[in-house]
């Protein structure tokens, strides 16, 4: 069974289930980062908080099982993002994500962060060309970035794209600190604790136990939505699925790194008890699409034997991550209509600094202010025109696997979510929802919303 690094020798906090029905002023659900994060910086400013999680402990989900990169570094997006948005929109995206790591960063401890470069790479001549364009993008928007050829990789780089003085950090640790300070601060903080219905015009939610919460507002941090269908937020978010792997090493890496190429890869090191550790990742697929995953570990395996000459990874796990038509997040109110329900996702494998930006958003809008990048991260931006053929390739998809799902797989059991037909995953043995990403184990017990009821196994 796969674990993550993350959680290895990783005591949880000491949270206990929600024990009986409260009243609050704002209501997050989710225990990852950024549901956490939102928790601190709303009790900080004397908000009446309710935190609840599904899972056994905070950053077990998502969160538990990312990169650990904390840099305004996002892949190659900002060439692609100046072909939607205008130079200040895409310049106000990236210094929303530096001054989040840096505000964080200042109310972090020593032990949860270290400072490293973040590279982009190419090995091909088509990634070089990628790279390029990317570095013509950072000139624009004024972003700080040198290009070279020199980097601490074990094989030849064509060029590469550094960016100085960004962060890694050991993501379980780092939450749990500002889970600490949000308790600290008034936040009331439930695991083992999963929401089953929502019910926005009565101001309340109802959790599988039968507790409920009213509330003034309510704050949906679940990486999916359960509500996401108003707006059609169903059709705008596709799902990615890729995989990592941690292995012992002898020495820790200065940079952190993402190749550009066909087949992107993700590298950096940790030191995890005094041992450091090589991470190793990549190939994506969409989620539920695939039943045999054994192959992406397997082509992993391989490269981090012959590219890197290092031994079998003790750790494989993998992240599972929404992806909107126009490449940023939607932050913020769900849409004009519904004042008192707020929702954050859509990270595109960048979740750890779009959450402290989302906990800066959300707490900004929920005590009545204006953050600089309010706008942009909005979901209720209009840009329909240039990115409907994007959604259309998502509503396309969501359909035609729900219709394959019945036709191929008819003793599958149904997602309980929409309806889709499941699919067995052999490698983490769970049963994956190609249709929006739910993810069931063994036994039907849900892993990964929207669902949020257990499977019907026969």
């Amino acid at each position: 069974m796969q674990k993550s690094l993350w959680l290895h020798n990783i005591s949880p906090l000491s949270l206990t289930s929600l024990s009986s029905s409260l009243h609050c002023d704002v209501c997050i659900v989710g225990g990852g980062l950024t549901g956490v994060y939102t928790a601190y910086l709303l009790a900080k400013n004397g908000m009446d908080v309710v935190l609840l999680e599904a899972n056994s402990s905070v950053a077990y989900g998502t969160t538990g099982h990312s990169t650990g990169k904390l840099t305004p570094q996002h892949g190659a997006v900002f060439d692609q993002l100046l072909n939607i948005f205008n130079e200040e929109e895409v310049r106000t995206y990236y210094e929303a994500n530096v001054n989040a790591i840096e505000k964080a960063l200042d109310e972090s401890t020593a032990d949860t962060f270290q400072r490293v470069d973040s590279y982009l790479y190419a090995t091909t001549e088509k990634g070089a060309e990628t790279i390029k364009k990317e570095l013509e993008a950072y000139e624009k928007i004024g972003i700080q970035g040198i290009e070279t050829g020199e980097t601490e990789l074990p094989f030849e780089v064509i060029t590469a794209l550094k960016m100085e003085n960004t962060f890694q950090i050991h993501p379980v640790k780092f939450t749990n600190h500002f889970a600490k300070l949000a308790l600290k601060a008034g936040a009331k903080l439930f695991v083992n604790t999963r929401v089953t219905k929502l019910m926005i015009d009565e101001h309340r939610l109802l959790t599988e136990k039968d507790f409920e919460i009213r509330f003034k507002s309510v704050v949906l941090a679940t990486h999916y939505p359960i509500e996401a269908i108003k707006g059609l937020h169903i059709a705008k978010l596709s799902i990615e699925r890729s995989y990592l792997m941690a292995t012992k090493t002898s020495e820790l890496l200065k940079g952190q790194y993402l190749s550009v190429d066909l087949s992107p890869r993700t590298i950096r090191t940790a030191l995890i008890d005094n041992q450091p550790y090589f991470i190793f990742g990549g190939s994506s697929h969409t989620a539920g699409a695939v039943q045999n995953t054994h192959i992406y570990y397997e082509m992993l395996e391989k490269e981090l034997a012959s590219a890197f000459d290092l031994p079998k990874p003790e750790f494989l796990w993998s992240a599972q991550d929404p992806d909107t038509a126009d490449y940023l997040p939607y932050v913020g109110r769900i849409s004009e209509s519904e004042p008192r329900i707020y929702i954050a996702t859509g990270y595109r494998k960048w979740g750890l600094s779009n959450s402290l930006v989302a906990g800066e958003i959300l707490s900004t809008e929920l005590t009545m202010g204006q953050h600089p990048a309010q706008y942009i991260y909005s979901p209720s931006r209009n840009m329909f025109g240039k990115t409907f053929m994007r959604m259309l390739k998502a509503i396309g998809f969501t359909v035609s696997s729900l219709t394959e799902g019945y036709l191929m797989r008819m003793e599958a059991p149904k997602c309980t979510h929409l309806g889709c037909k499941t699919q067995w995953n052999e490698a983490e043995e769970t049963w994956d929802c190609p249709c929006h990403g739910s993810r069931f184990d063994k036994y039907g017990n849900v892993k990964e919303g929207p669902a949020v009821y257990p499977l019907i196994l026969e």
